[in-house]
C-alpha cells in the first residue's frame, strides 16, 4: 500500500531512530522490538522501521522522499542492495504511462469539441430549411437508440440488467432529457447557434437554484458572485442580438431548466438505488426511453412531415437532407458518449472547465461558419457570460468552512 506523502525526518536521533515518545506505546514496549535500517537506492534514500509485535507479526514502514509504504515485507526485502519496495513500477514506465494517458485525454477532448461543432453546424442547416424540430429530435433519438442496441448486441459494451424500479426512477430523467433536446432544437431553428449557446450558458444559474430547492445544497458566496457575470452577460447579449427571437430565447431558457432538472433528479432519484449504473449505460437507456416519449409528441404537434413525397413537395434536396440529418444525429451521440468517457478520466471540476471551453469553441466556430453578424457590445456580453461560466466551474471546488 503506497500513500503519497513526503515524510519529515525531523525529530530523529543522530542514529536515525525515532524518539521513544514517537514509537509504540509503553504498554507494548516490553513485548515489541523496533529496528531502524537505512537503505540507499538510485536517486533515493529510504529509512525502514521493522516492527516485530508481540504476536510475531512483522510490519515494515518505509519512508522515502515521496512515498510512505505500510505493510508486510518478505524476508530479505531489506537486505543491502535489494529493492525495498516490492513490485514497484519503474519511474520510466510510470512516466511513459502518464504521457500515454495524457495523449489519449487530449485526443478525446479534441474529438469532443470537433463532434460538437459538426453537430451544431449540420443541425442548424437542417432546421433552417426543415422547420420541424420535434421530428428532427425524434429522428436523433431513434438513431441513438439503434446505436445503443448495436453497442449491446455483440457485447461491445456490457448489456445492462434493468429492474422495474430502476426504469421508474429513470423515467423522470428521460422526460427532462426529451424536453431539453426538443427545446434546444426549437431554439436553433429560430435564432443563431451562437445566441442559443450564449443563453444556454445560464445553466449554472439553474443548477444552483434547483440544487438549493430540491437537494438542500446551499451555494457559497463565491458561487453566487460567479453567477452575476453569467446573468449580466446573457442579458447584454440578448439586448444586442441581431437574430433575437422570443421563441428562440425562451426555448433556450426552457432547455436550461429541463437539462438542469434532469441533473438534479439524477442525484436525487438514483443515489440510493440497489445497483449503481455507469453514465454511458444510463445515457443509452434514457435515449431509448426518450425516443418512445418523442414519437407521440411529434405526431400530435407536427404530424407526419417526413415522407419522401412531402419532402419533395417542399423543394428539398432529399439526398442532401437525409445525409445532413443522419450526420447531425451521429455527431450528437458521438460527442455525448465521448463526454462521458472524459468524465470517467478526469474530475468533475476539470470536466466542467473543459465544457466551458467547449462552449466558447462552438460559439466562435458557429460565428465564423455562418458569418453571423456580431457587434462589439454583443461580443462583450458573450465574453462576460462565458467568463462567468469559467469562474463558476473554478469556485465550485471551494468548500464552505465548517464550524
Amino acid at each position: 500500500m503506497l500513500i503519497a506523502s513526503k515524510p519529515s525526518l525531523a525529530g530523529r536521533t543522530s542514529s536515525g531512530a525515532l524518539p521513544r515518545d514517537r514509537r509504540e506505546p509503553a504498554a507494548t514496549a516490553a513485548t515489541s522490538r523496533v529496528r531502524i535500517k537505512s537503505v540507499t537506492v538510485p536517486s533515493k534514500r529510504l529509512w525502514s522501521a521493522t516492527h516485530h509485535g508481540a504476536l510475531g507479526l512483522r510490519r515494515t514502514i518505509l519512508c522515502s522522499d515521496r512515498y510512505l509504504w505500510l505493510g508486510r515485507m518478505p524476508a530479505g526485502a531489506l537486505a543491502d542492495g535489494a529493492n525495498p519496495v516490492p513490485e514497484a513500477v519503474p519511474e520510466e514506465s510510470s512516466a511513459s504511462g502518464g504521457l500515454a494517458q495524457t495523449a489519449v485525454l487530449v485526443v478525446l477532448v479534441a474529438l469532443w469539441y470537433i463532434f460538437n461543432i459538426y453537430f451544431n453546424v449540420y443541425n442548424k442547416q437542417v432546421l433552417d430549411f426543415y422547420p420541424f424540430p420535434a421530428t428532427i429530435t425524434a429522428f436523433q433519438f431513434a438513431l441513438g437508440s439503434i446505436l445503443a442496441l448495436i453497442m449491446w448486441s455483440p457485447n461491445i459494451y456490457k448489456r445492462p440488467k434493468i429492474s422495474i424500479s430502476q426504469l421508474a426512477a429513470i423515467l423522470p430523467l428521460a422526460i427532462a432529457h426529451t424536453l431539453g433536446n426538443l427545446f434546444t432544437n426549437m431554439s436553433l431553428g429560430k435564432v443563431a447557434v451562437s445566441f442559443t449557446h450564449t443563453v444556454k450558458a445560464m445553466e449554472p444559474f439553474f443548477s444552483v437554484l434547483f440544487s438549493a430547492l430540491f437537494l438542500g445544497e446551499l451555494p457559497t458566496i463565491w458561487i453566487i458572485y460567479s453567477l452575476l457575470p453569467i446573468v449580466g452577460g446573457v442579458a447584454l447579449t440578448s439586448f444586442t442580438e441581431a437574430s433575437f427571437n422570443w421563441v428562440g430565447f425562451w426555448s433556450a431558457m426552457a432547455s436550461n431548466v429541463t437539462n438542469q432538472s434532469r441533473n438534479v433528479l439524477s442525484k436525487k432519484l438514483l443515489a440510493e438505488k440497489e445497483e449503481p449504473m455507469d453514465n454511458i449505460t444510463l445515457f443509452s437507456i434514457i435515449t431509448i426511453m426518450s425516443f418512445f416519449l418523442t414519437v407521440p409528441i411529434t405526431l400530435f404537434v407536427e404530424g407526419i412531415k417526413f415522407t419522401p413525397s412531402y419532402l419533395q413537395s417542399t423543394g428539398l434536396n432529399l439526398n442532401e437532407f437525409y445525409v445532413r440529418t443522419f450526420l447531425a444525429g451521429v455527431y450528437y451521440h458521438a460527442y455525448q458518449q465521448i463526454g462521458y468517457m472524459i468524465l470517467a478520466k478526469v474530475s468533475p471540476v476539470t470536466h466542467s472547465v473543459s465544457n466551458s471551453v467547449k462552449r466558447v469553441v462552438v460559439i466562435v466556430s458557429a460565428v465564423l461558419f455562418f458569418k453571423t453578424p456580431v457587434t462589439p457590445i454583443n461580443s462583450l456580453g458573450t465574453a462576460v457570460a462565458l467568463a462567468g461560466v469559467f469562474l463558476y466551474s473554478r469556485v465550485k471546488r471551494i468548500k464552505p468552512k465548517t464550524a
